[in-house]
């Protein structure tokens, strides 16, 4: 592992990369534009996402209704729109979550080691021994059903990956010759993991992150989708899937819309993950 470098040169050379990567580029354009999206949703579509209309259901994409209606008349695009933000927000939250939570423990079980260190990767070993969509099933059936509980729930799966990653990233740094001359000063145990320790292990936090980002999103819409997501009539991206999916020759519109934003979201997360392993990693060169 490379020591972390704050240098100018550096940082140019890495933007520089950056700015090149197409795929990098890519990924970020469309998680960009759909962002700004699912943002301007009051603007790009004002109509109530919740609103029924007798008068107007299964209607097709028209002028007034650009990605159609569904069973109750409500407006396809207002919807989608709307839900998007409730899938992208619980998306965020479970990875943040889990990166805190698991990079804090791995950050504690790779430098103390010990008893402390043994405890720690014991608990994780027993979490990721459970599949994890089973896993955040009986969290969600125990807690309730809820958006919520779900990004609490897939969080706990989170939490292992994240700390297997930064102890063994911890453990190598640890046994860097910086390491040992900044204990040999006298700095504490919390400066070194802070300052030290915490900036060589940042980037593959990182790159994890933006990757199971769109893998949050996949479970966030699957709990969704059985309901055990977000509850009616609050529109969600698996929610919507869920009542499109028995018109789906009715009315092919409620399902192939949410369906597409959800897989531009998760591709585009997922250019992003590679593009920045390939810019943080400084091994890999043009």
């Amino acid at each position: 592992m490379a020591v972390h470098s704050t240098s100018q040169g550096t940082v140019r050379w890495r933007f520089a990369k950056f700015t090149r990567h197409r795929g990098l580029m890519i990924g970020s354009t469309i998680f960009v534009l759909l962002v700004l999206s699912v943002l301007a949703a009051p603007m790009i579509s004002p109509a109530d996402p919740n609103f029924q209309n007798a008068m107007a259901t299964f209607g097709p994409p028209s002028l007034a209704h650009p990605m159609g209606t569904d069973a109750f008349g409500r407006d396809m695009m207002a919807r989608v729109l709307w839900g998007g933000r409730v899938t992208m927000l619980a998306s965020l939250s479970v990875v943040v979550l889990g990166a805190l939570v698991g990079t804090m423990l791995g950050l504690i079980a790779g430098y103390f080691q010990g008893v402390v260190g043994f405890v720690i990767m014991r608990l994780v070993d027993l979490l990721l021994a459970f599949p994890g969509i089973l896993l955040a099933l009986a969290v969600t059936a125990i807690l309730g059903p809820g958006i919520e509980n779900g990004v609490i729930a897939i969080s706990i799966i989170l939490v292992p990956v994240y700390v297997r990653l930064v102890e063994g990233a911890t453990v190598e740094v640890r046994a860097l010759p910086f390491v040992d001359a900044a204990t040999t000063l006298g700095a504490g145990s919390m400066r070194i993991i802070l300052t030290h320790v915490l900036p060589n292990v940042l980037s593959s936090v990182i790159v994890m992150t933006t990757t199971w980002l769109g893998i949050a999103a996949l479970w966030i819409t699957a709990l969704g989708f059985i309901g055990l997501g977000v509850q009616p009539p609050q529109a969600e991206w698996g929610a919507i899937l869920n009542d499109g999916q028995m018109f789906l020759t009715l009315a092919w519109w409620m399902t192939v819309f949410p369906g597409l934003f959800l897989a531009l979201f998760v591709i585009s997360v997922n250019m992003i993950g590679d593009g920045l392993r390939d810019v943080l990693d400084p091994i890999i060169r043009d």
